[in-house]
């Protein structure tokens, strides 16, 4: 694939960060996205290559509109946006919690899908990253589940709508990243090793397991339409 244009909204760090990485060092252009300066800035330093880097709010209409007009027409475009809102036990996760997650999660990659379109080039390709929670039946993620398979219900019908852009999907299980940051380390260690000993594979996620994924999704031009579940297998021992 000669030099493409690939814009990553959540590329400052984990799967986003990990996915420039992977396509920076093929050659082609980058710029990541997101709600840090610090973060975005610490980023770009670690990164090699034809680097850009845009502070942005993925919820913010406004900021959106000046992003994309900055950035002008490019080829591909990944929605790597998380949120850890909206987690917890059913009978007791606050609806305000779960609203948020609904904010930074189906909202923002929505919002931001929206904004994209008039500059991404059609025959390029629009990948949104999910989460297993999505497809799975694991106790205590009806909220944040909900909001992941909202994000995973866009993939097929854009895909027939915005026809010839590409449009797929990625639902990442356990994958270490910043996002279990809000545990402790010892907790986190418990939960992984909980994880691991659950998934077929023996061991959780790490970034560039979903990079890799992201780089097939972007690159094969005959794929659309399709969620790939990047999971270690953990789904087949949900529900």
């Amino acid at each position: 694939m000669s030099q493409q244009n690939i814009v990553i909204i959540g590329g400052s760090s984990g799967i986003g960060l990990a996915t420039a990485r992977q396509l920076l060092s093929e050659g082609h252009k980058v710029t990541i996205a997101g709600r840090s300066s610090a973060r975005l800035e610490e980023a770009e330093k670690s990164l090699t290559g034809e680097i850009h880097t845009l502070r942005l709010d993925a919820v913010n209409e406004e900021e959106l509109q000046e992003a994309f007009s900055c950035i002008g027409s490019f080829d591909h475009l990944v929605l790597a946006l998380g949120s850890s809102k909206g987690a917890g036990p059913f009978p007791s996760v606050l609806l305000a919690d779960v609203r948020a997650g609904f904010e930074e999660k189906f909202y923002a990659h929505f919002a931001t899908a929206q904004a994209a379109i008039p500059y991404l080039r059609k025959n390029g390709s629009l990948t949104f990253v999910s989460a297993v929670t999505a497809h799975a039946a694991m106790p205590g993620t009806a909220g944040i589940g909900a909001a992941n398979a909202a994000v995973a219900a866009l993939v097929p019908t854009l895909a027939s709508e915005l026809r010839p852009l590409r449009v797929n999907g990625v639902s990442p299980g356990v994958i270490d990243t910043p996002w279990w940051d809000f545990l402790s380390e010892e907790d986190k260690s418990t939960a992984f090793n909980e994880y691991a000993g659950s998934t077929p594979v023996g061991r959780v996620g790490n970034s560039d397991d979903i990079a890799e994924v992201i780089r097939f999704l972007i690159t094969n031009t005959f794929v659309t339409g399709q969620t790939i579940i990047c999971d270690g297998g953990l789904k087949l021992g949900q529900g």
